[in-house]
């Protein structure tokens, strides 16, 4: 099997979280800048093998897309074109960010290390992609 890879965009940076090849666990993989994205994965999926792109899908409160939308919305266009043979799925990613500060606190991650947004984002990726793996 391949791997899925999910993507937790942002203006400056992106989370980025991928399955073993058995699809049974996430694990948080890196932070990327945003404007090194498509290159960066376009360089992974020409070394591992990905099955399917997950993609966090910002909305308000109430279900509406957020302004953070109008972002992602290129990107993906750009990522259709450089990588067509991979689908993309889309996932809510309501409160992911706080979910992942909230398990930094609970894992007795130093305060420090809680102020280092990078990885606040690759755990948000790691949440978006078991979130995926638990209702697919």
């Amino acid at each position: 099997m391949a791997r899925i890879l999910a993507i937790d965009y942002g203006g400056k940076r992106c989370g980025i979280a991928v399955t073993d090849e058995l699809q049974i666990i996430a694990s948080g993989l890196t932070t990327v800048d945003t404007s090194e994205l498509l290159s960066w994965l376009e360089d992974y999926v020409s070394k591992e093998e990905v099955e399917l792109f997950i993609v966090g899908e910002p909305k308000r409160l109430h279900g509406e897309a957020s302004e953070s939308e109008q972002l992602i919305s290129p990107f993906l266009d750009k990522l259709g074109e450089l990588l067509p043979n991979i689908p993309v799925k889309r996932i809510d990613e309501r409160f992911t960010s706080k979910i992942a500060f909230d398990t930094m606190i609970a894992s007795g991650i130093s305060k420090k290390k809680r102020r280092d947004k990078a990885l606040v984002d690759q755990i948000s990726a790691t949440i978006i992609l078991q979130d995926y793996l638990y209702n697919r």
